[in-house]
């Protein structure tokens, strides 16, 4: 995910689709210096994989900034670096010629130039945030890995995502699937709407799509979530995340 605040560049978490991410950038600035920061929500396997294939940590006009939460054994530091040692990568991260600061969140309250940010911890195995991005120009909510809270008490998450002009929430599950993976970390679309209704937000992006499903899978969900918004007449839109899509504040969902 990329989000553009301003002049400000904020990637969040860093799977795959960094390596395509990185192209782009490079491209729209051909010779103005980089100056990015990557907000990581876990270092799950999937969050991280993209790092090594970001191009602009091979060019040395490229400042990246990345923040995240302890979470790893050994320290964030440990687990981004570690996937470039051999025998996993043949570039170890120290001879990047980029200028990389890796540091774990001391405060889950800070700013990104004009925008305050507030992470706030997910339900999901190990150590796991969301982020509230606040900017000039609207409220960006980003969960991609979560789980409903048992018992359903999701108050506190409620509040944090109140208001929001897009949450990118984790929907990995339609309810039957959700119903055999119960603390695995990850939501359903039932609930996903639910909690997405009772905070006000008036754009949800179904995100965390399950590898078996397939495209006709994925258009099934935005179905049943906006019959499900349709019945709570509420005026929430819904869509699912793919690749390549943009969504502008204040406008609708594009190429």
């Amino acid at each position: 995910m990329e989000v553009r605040l301003g002049e400000d560049i904020v990637i969040l978490d860093a799977g795959t689709g960094l390596r395509c991410l990185g192209q782009s950038l490079l491209k729209e600035f051909p010779t103005q210096p980089l100056n990015l920061t990557l907000l990581m929500s876990h270092t799950h396997w999937d969050h991280i994989q993209g790092l090594p294939f970001f191009a602009p940590i091979y060019d040395a006009r490229c400042r990246l900034r990345v923040l995240g939460g302890e979470g790893a054994r050994e320290g964030l530091l440990a687990a981004l670096t570690g996937q470039m040692e051999s025998p996993y990568f043949p570039v170890p991260f120290s001879k990047l010629p980029s200028n990389i600061e890796i540091e774990e969140l001391k405060e889950f309250n800070f700013a990104i130039g004009h925008t305050l940010v507030r992470a706030h911890r997910a339900n999901h195995p190990g150590f796991c945030v969301g982020y509230r991005l606040l900017s000039p120009d609207g409220l960006i909510c980003f969960f991609p890995d979560t789980e409903p809270r048992t018992g359903g008490d999701d108050r506190e998450m409620i509040e944090f995502i109140r208001d929001a002009d897009v949450l990118i929430l984790d929907s990995q599950y339609d309810q039957a699937e959700y119903a055999a993976h119960h603390g695995w970390g990850h939501g359903c679309v039932e609930d996903s709407v639910a909690l997405a209704l009772s905070a006000g937000v008036k754009k949800l992006v179904l995100f965390h799509h399950d590898p078996s499903h397939d495209d006709q899978k994925i258009d099934e969900f935005v179905r049943h979530a906006r019959q499900l918004v349709a019945q709570q007449k509420g005026k929430l839109k819904v869509f699912a995340a793919r690749e390549g899509m943009v969504l502008t504040i204040g406008g609708t969902a594009g190429e």
